[in-house]
């Protein structure tokens, strides 16, 4: 099936490249430079993804509202010069990816071969120092694409300087998060859609975990360190994840999770 891809690039780091990849596996690949032409498309719902890599945050305002007046999600969410360091936006969007015929492992390819491509030919460690990031993902229910976002975030985060390769548990608590919102928020409903939101710096990350399930009360779920509660699954995640992240916070419904994982020396201030 022929997808179609919106590729936002303000310096051409990524669109290119993509463009000459997906139109040679027959998809339709239109691409713009800023953040203000995506907001005057009236279809950008035309889209199965939407793909976004922003250097320039003064191009960005602080608010996107479409033409019935809601939210457009597709594009990044970041405040203006709410930081000193310079902002790079990248996300991928396919929450208006066609469901029709649904494939998940197409979902996936499509995925990989983006990050791959932005991994290999974008990303440039020197550059990365000095950064704060904003990375987001919203896309339908799909365990399979776990590997590609999780390995994505936890390299961006690793090679920014937050965690130390070889010591940290990083990945562990973002895959009890991923599961969490796939299988037991959406429960593997392609319909209902994750979103995944990561802002990192030199001196720490911060992920949001958000899925579209009825959520649930973390206080009601069994201490899996109470002897009582030895053979019982359920609240085992959620342990694993207040082990290693420095702050965890759910919001009242259950239904989004944030985590902020510190450098240590941001930990000793």
């Amino acid at each position: 099936m022929q997808r179609k891809f919106l590729i936002i690039d303000d310096h051409d780091n990524l669109s290119s490249g993509l463009k000459k990849i997906f139109n040679q596996l027959g998809h339709f690949v239109e691409t713009i430079e800023t953040r203000v032409e995506a907001i005057e498309l009236n279809d950008i719902g035309k889209f199965d993804v939407v793909i976004t890599d922003l250097d320039n945050i003064d191009a960005i305002p602080e608010a996107v509202q479409t033409d019935d007046n809601e939210e457009n999600t597709c594009l990044p969410e970041i405040e203006p010069h709410k930081h000193a360091e310079h902002i790079r936006a990248f996300k991928i969007c396919a929450t208006s990816f066609n469901r029709e015929n649904f494939d998940e492992n197409e979902l996936k390819n499509l995925f990989e071969t983006i990050l791959n491509y932005k991994a290999q030919f974008v990303d440039k460690i020197e550059q990365m120092k000095n950064l704060r990031e904003k990375i987001e993902f919203e896309f339908p229910s799909a365990i399979s694409l776990m590997h590609s976002i999780l390995d994505y975030l936890t390299k961006r985060v690793e090679k920014i300087g937050v965690v130390d390769r070889d010591n940290s548990h990083l990945f562990i608590a973002l895959d009890e998060a991923f599961v969490n919102a796939v299988k037991h928020g959406n429960k593997f409903n392609h319909e209902k859609n994750v979103r995944i939101a990561a802002e990192i710096s030199k001196r720490e990350a911060r992920f949001t975990f958000e899925d579209e399930g009825e959520g649930f009360d973390v206080a009601v779920i069994p201490d899996p360190r109470d002897p009582e509660n030895l053979f019982k699954t359920s609240g085992r995640g959620v342990l694993l994840i207040h082990n290693i992240m420095d702050e965890v916070h759910y919001n009242k419904r259950g239904n989004r999770l944030e985590m902020v994982k510190k450098t240590e020396a941001q930990k000793a201030d």
